[in-house]
C-alpha cells in the first residue's frame, strides 16, 4: 500500500522544536514558540551573528514546470537530509506555501513522500500567520488611500491612477477587476479597483528583502500607491502609513523554524510569488547556522533563478556556491510533445525532443549566471534505462553530471550521491555574474533577460508600457532591477510553446515600480497577478475528521 504524503508525515514523530534549535546553537531566548513544533527565530540574531563565517549556499532550481511535476521542493528537502546523513551541518531555507495554490492546483507545497518539512498541515495552511499579517498590512494601506480621498483628498490623489490593489491569499478570478465605493458618499468614492493574491503583494517582496524592522519600515514608506492629478508619485509615507504597517508585520519579519521528517532544521519564511524567493533573513541566518544552506527559487531557472540572481543576490550580497537543476523524465517527455495521459509508456524519442529545455536551463546556469551545476533526476518508478541514458548523454556534452534522486521513496538515503556531488561542486570554480548591469537602461535590461535567459529575439513594448517606461525613467528608477512576471510553462510568454522555442518576441504589457521592494515589475503577455482556480480544484479532496485530522493535502 502506497501512503499519501500526509500519511507519511503523520507516521513520523517530530522532535520538540527546542531540540531542533539546539542543533543550530540557537539560544532559547531567541525563540518564540508556536506550540511544540514551530517557533520563530528573532530577526536580531542576524546582527548578533554578523562576525560568524558563512556556510555554502546551494540553490535548487528546475526545468520549465509541467503538469507532470518536477519535485523541486521534494529534492531540496531530500538534499538537506542527505547532507546531514553524510555528516555535514546543513539547514534548508524555503518559501511558505500560499493558500491559493494549495486549494487550487498543488494541494500542498511542503515536499513529498519521505522528503517533507513538518508539521506539513500547519505549513500548508495558516502556519504562524505571516501571510495574514502581510494581507492586513497591504489592505490597511488600501483602506488609508480611500479614507484619505473620502476626507477631502489633501494630497490630490487621482483615483484614476491608483496603482495599489487590495489582497487576499486565495485564487479568486472574480476579484481581479472590481468597482467599489458604491451606494452613496458615506461608503466612499466609487472607483475601479482590484485584488492581487497576497503573495504577489509588494508587501510580501518587502518582507522577503528586509534585513531588520528598520529596513522593513523604510521600505514600506517608499511604496508608491498611485499618482496625484499633477502626476506626482504618492507614497505610503505621504499617507503616514509606514509605522502602522510595520507594526502589523513586527512578528511576521521573524523567520520560522520547523524540521524535516529526519529532524534536519528548516527555516521557512516568505514567498512564494513576488520575486519568487524566500526571505533574505532566513537565507542569511541559515548560512550563519550551518556549513551548507539549501534554498530554492520559484519555477524554472529562467524565472525563479534569474530573480534570485538579479534581485535577491544583487540586493543582499548573497552568492550561490552550486546549483542543482531538477528534472523528471516525465516532464521532459511533455516538453517533447507527449500528453500527460501517455507518460507511462517508454518514449526515448520524446525525451530527446524535450532535452533542449533542460539544455537551455543548464546554459543559463553555467554560461549566463556563471555557476557550477548538477542535474538531479527526480526518480519515478516507470523511468527506463534508455530514457535516463538520453539525459546522461546530453548532459555529458556540457560537462555536467547527472544524479538519480530517490528522496521521495527513501528520504536522505536516496539523495546521498547528490549530496556528495553538491559538496564537490561547492568547493570548485565559481564565476558568478548578473544577467545585466545596474546602469543598463530599463529596456536594455528587459532585452538582456529575453535574449540571454529566455533565448528569444527581444521585447516588444505595448503603447501603454512605453508610456510607463518613459515615466519610470523620468522618476529616476532606471537603475532598479527587473522582476519579470511571465508564464512559468515556457521560455516565451506563450504557455503553449514548450521545449526551447526560438525567434520569439516577449510582449511587455505593463511596467510598474515596486519602489519599496526596489525593483520594476514587467508584466508579459496575458500574465495575471490574481490566479484562478482550475475546473477541479485541489480543495475538493481536502477534508478534516471529527478529531481534527486533515486528509487530502499532498
Amino acid at each position: 500500500m502506497v501512503l499519501s504524503d500526509i500519511e507519511i508525515a503523520n507516521s513520523v514523530q517530530m522532535k520538540p522544536i527546542k531540540e531542533v534549535a539546539e542543533k543550530l546553537g540557537i539560544a532559547e531566548d531567541a525563540l518564540s514558540l508556536y506550540g511544540n513544533y514551530k517557533a520563530k527565530i528573532s530577526a536580531g540574531q542576524l546582527e548578533a551573528l554578523k562576525d560568524e563565517p558563512d556556510g555554502k549556499l546551494i540553490l535548487v532550481t528546475a526545468i520549465s514546470p509541467t503538469p507532470a511535476g518536477e519535485g523541486k521542493t521534494t529534492t531540496s528537502v531530500g538534499l538537506v537530509d542527505a547532507l546531514a546523513a553524510i555528516g555535514k551541518k546543513a539547514v534548508i531555507a524555503l518559501r511558505e506555501p500560499s493558500l491559493g495554490p494549495v486549494f487550487g492546483i498543488k494541494g500542498g507545497a511542503a515536499g513529498g513522500g519521505h522528503a517533507q518539512v513538518v508539521p506539513m498541515e500547519d505549513i500548508n495552511l495558516h502556519f504562524t500567520g505571516d501571510f495574514h499579517a502581510i494581507g492586513v498590512a497591504n489592505n490597511l494601506l488600501a483602506a488609508l488611500i480611500d479614507n484619505h480621498i473620502h476626507h477631502g483628498n489633501a494630497l490630490g490623489i487621482d483615483s484614476r491612477r491608483i496603482t495599489w490593489k487590495r489582497a487576499v491569499d486565495m485564487n479568486d478570478r472574480q476579484l481581479r477587476y472590481i468597482v467599489d465605493g458604491l451606494q452613496g458618499k458615506v461608503n466612499g468614492v466609487p472607483r475601479e479597483d482590484g485584488f492581487d493574491i497576497t503573495v504577489a503583494s509588494e508587501v510580501m517582496a518587502i518582507l522577503c528583502l528586509s534585513e531588520n524592522i528598520t529596513d522593513l519600515k523604510n521600505r514600506l514608506e517608499k511604496i508608491i500607491i498611485g499618482y496625484s492629478f499633477e502626476g506626482k508619485p504618492i507614497t505610503a509615507k505621504d499617507l503616514k502609513a509606514g509605522g502602522a504597517m510595520a507594526a502589523v508585520l513586527k512578528d511576521a519579519i521573524h523567520p520560522n523554524l520547523v524540521q524535516t521528517l529526519e529532524h534536519t532544521p528548516a527555516l521557512i519564511h516568505g514567498g512564494p510569488f513576488a520575486h519568487g524567493c524566500n526571505s533574505v533573513l532566513a537565507t542569511k541566518l541559515a548560512l550563519k547556522y550551518a556549513d551548507y544552506a539549501v534554498t530554492e527559487a520559484g519555477f524554472g531557472a529562467d524565472l525563479g533563478a534569474e530573480k534570485f540572481i538579479d534581485i535577491k543576490c544583487r540586493t543582499s550580497g548573497l552568492r550561490p556556491s552550486a546549483v542543482v537543476l531538477v528534472a523528471t523524465i516525465r516532464a521532459l517527455k511533455m516538453h517533447g510533445g507527449v500528453a500527460k495521459s501517455d507518460l507511462a509508456e517508454e518514449n526515448v524519442q520524446a525525451v530527446v525532443a524535450g532535452l533542449p529545455n533542460l539544455e537551455k536551463h543548464l546554459e543559463n546556469i553555467q554560461d549566463v549566471y556563471g555557476l557550477p551545476a548538477v542535474v538531479a533526476i527526480n526518480k519515478f518508478p516507470l523511468d527506463t534505462e534508455a530514457e535516463l541514458q538520453a539525459v546522461y548523454d546530453a548532459c555529458q556534452k556540457r560537462g555536467v553530471d547527472v544524479v538519480i534522486s530517490d528522496v521521495w521513496a527513501n528520504g536522505g538515503a536516496g539523495g546521498k550521491e547528490l549530496a556528495e556531488k553538491v559538496v564537490e561542486l561547492a568547493e570548485g570554480d565559481n564565476h558568478f555574474q548578473f544577467v545585466y548591469n545596474e546602469e543598463d537602461s530599463i529596456e536594455t535590461k528587459l532585452n538582456k533577460i529575453v535574449t540571454k535567459v529566455y533565448g528569444g529575439k527581444g521585447v516588444r513594448l505595448t503603447p501603454a508600457a512605453k508610456r510607463e517606461l518613459k515615466q519610470l525613467e523620468e522618476l529616476g528608477f532606471s537603475n532598479y532591477p527587473i522582476c519579470m512576471a511571465k508564464t512559468q510553462y515556457s521560455f516565451s510568454d506563450d504557455a503553449k510553446k514548450l521545449g526551447a522555442p526560438k525567434d520569439f518576441v516577449v510582449t511587455i504589457s505593463q511596467l510598474k515600480v515596486s519602489a519599496g521592494a526596489g525593483f520594476i515589475v514587467a508584466l508579459t503577455g496575458a500574465i495575471m497577478t490574481m490566479p484562478g482556480l482550475p475546473k477541479v480544484p485541489a480543495s475538493e479532496k481536502i477534508d478534516v475528521d471529527k478529531d481534527g485530522n486533515i486528509s487530502g493535502l499532498f
